[in-house]
This record gives C-alpha cells, structure tokens and sequence, in this order.
C-alpha cells in the first residue's frame, strides 16, 4: 500500500497536476494507494502521525510535493523503524532532491523508480533545540539563523515567489530577498561550541547554517562537501564582514569558491551549540520558527529509510 500525501499547491499548483497523473499511473498499473491533500500548514505533520499509529507493519509514504512538506512528513513520523519514504518533487527550491539526485526526471520516472525499488537507502537527518521552551525539531536539508533564516521569513509573505512560480523560476527569488536581506539586516555576536573544537567567537555573525545537505535555498551550495550519509552536520557561517562585503562575496558562494575566504568558516560536526548576543531568525528546510539566542544542533545518524 502506497500513501500519498500531497501538496496540490507545491509550485503554484503544478503539485495538483503531478498528483493527478500519479494517481492515474497507479490506477492504470493496479497499484493500491490511499491519499491525502494537505490543506494547510502542518497537515503533513498530522497525517503521517496518523498513519504510524493506524498501522502496525510497514507504512509506505510518497511525497508530491517540496521541501517544506518533506519537512512536515519527517516530523510527523512516530517510528522511523516502520517508515519508507518516497518522494516526486513538485516544489520550486527542491533541495533535498537535488541532494538525492533526484532533480532530473519524469512523474513517470520517479514514481517507476520507487515501485520498482527493492529497499531502501539510509540517510541522516538533523535535530535542532531551541527557544526557552527548549522545543525541538527535526530537519532534513538545513537549518540555520541569520540571514539564510530571514530571507525563509519574509519569501512566506512575498508576492515575489508566486510569480516567478508561474514562469518556473521560483529559486530566484531566494536570491532576491538574499540580496535585499543583507543590507538591512542586523547582525549579532556569537559564541560557537562545536564537538571536537575549542570555543569560538564569531563577530558580526551574517548566517550559521548547520546543513545535512550541500545546499539550501534553492541551489546554494553553503557547504558543498555535505552529505547526508556520514553521521555529521556541515556548518557554514559568515562573520566579521561589512554587509558591502557579503554582497561582494556572495557570487563567489553561489560557485562554491567561500570556503577558503576568511569571512566564511565551513566545517563537519556531530553536534554544537550556538550563543547569540540578541536574538536572530532560526529557520528548518526553509521554515522560519522563530528568533531566537540560543540553538543546539546534532545529527541523528541514518535515521530515515528513504526509497531509492
């Protein structure tokens, strides 16, 4: 049995067409399935909750949809032992395909690939703790405070997106608001314990980004020696720079040449903790949460069964 859950409005509504023609594939080859639309924010979350505790084997579940529902679909799991997941990637950043390789292709394709897989592919997934309440979430791709956070904060609200979702170039507004977002930003001092390292201070933090995949936002390889297989979280942070600086800077990120500039610190870890001078946007795979002073970071080493 195979569970859809799908987000009809992934893509400005090109999630809606992809799970119409899953559907009938599936009816056409007499696959069983069952599935689910969500109907607002965190209707993912609930319905894979739902279905882990409706069933006692093996749940089966394919994403129609993008990063952010993938996010709600892995918080939702209550056994990751029971769990199968499957995507068909609908969305307009699509990170955690392009980190699965699995940006290229057909609904046909994608969805023959996971009928026909025999088993799964273990791959890490991140936790963050954060806010006083000490709240906890799981991530997938990323997840990061400062100016990568911000810029998930105010693409929820913009306009922009919707419309260069309509002409398929949904990515570059990340690349917009990036842009807007470091001249008008404020940045913050922080204090960085990271396993294995002695305390640092970063002045003038831009962004931290804690990613289990190389890239985020669209395409933007903050640490392009990530993977999601080797039990570890890649940090990338930008300090101690003038906002004219970052912006000089940034072509050099998008082609992956910042790793060896002295603004920019990227490094593997098991798990850290950071400590702000005043609060600063948190986001997970492209979710803002909140702002906050204080996050802890670890990986969670080959949690999730990915269909491959």
């Amino acid at each position: 049995m195979i569970n859809l859950i799908i987000n009809e409005r992934s893509s400005s509504g090109n999630g809606k067409l992809v799970g119409q023609k899953v559907r009938e594939i599936l009816e056409e080859k007499n696959v069983e399935y069952n599935a689910y639309v969500t109907e607002s924010v965190g209707h993912a979350t609930r319905i894979t909750k739902d279905l882990c505790e409706q069933n006692e084997g093996e749940v089966t579940i394919v994403v129609v949809g993008g990063d952010g529902t993938i996010n709600e679909v892995v918080n939702g799991i209550t056994d990751f032992d029971k769990v199968r997941l499957g995507i068909i990637p609908t969305g307009s950043g699509n990170d955690f395909a392009r980190g699965m390789g699995l940006l290229k292709g057909t609904t046909s394709e994608h969805l023959e690939r996971i009928l026909k897989s025999e088993g799964d592919f273990r791959i890490d997934l991140g936790k963050v703790t954060y806010g006083e309440e000490k709240k906890t979430k799981l991530f997938a791709i990323s997840s990061g405070v400062g100016m990568d956070a911000l810029v998930c904060k105010k693409v929820a609200t913009s306009n922009l997106k919707k419309t260069l979702n309509k002409f398929h170039l949904g990515k570059f507004t990340y690349i917009i608001i990036t842009v807007q977002s470091l001249f008008t930003m404020k940045c913050a001092d922080s204090k960085c314990r990271f396993e294995g390292k002695d305390d640092e201070k970063y002045k003038k933090l831009v962004f931290l980004a804690a990613m289990n995949f190389y890239a985020e936002g669209g395409g933007v390889p903050m640490a392009p020696k990530a993977t999601a297989t080797d039990g570890k979280l890649s940090i990338c942070s930008c300090f101690g720079v003038s906002k004219l600086g970052a912006f000089i800077r940034l072509p050099l990120l998008m082609m992956k040449k910042h790793e060896n500039l002295k603004c920019f610190n990227v490094f593997d870890t098991e798990n850290g903790e950071i400590i702000l001078s005043k609060p600063m946007a948190l986001h997970t795979d492209g979710e803002y949460l909140e702002d906050v002073k204080r996050v802890k970071y670890e990986s969670i080493r080959g949690i999730l069964r990915f269909i491959m």
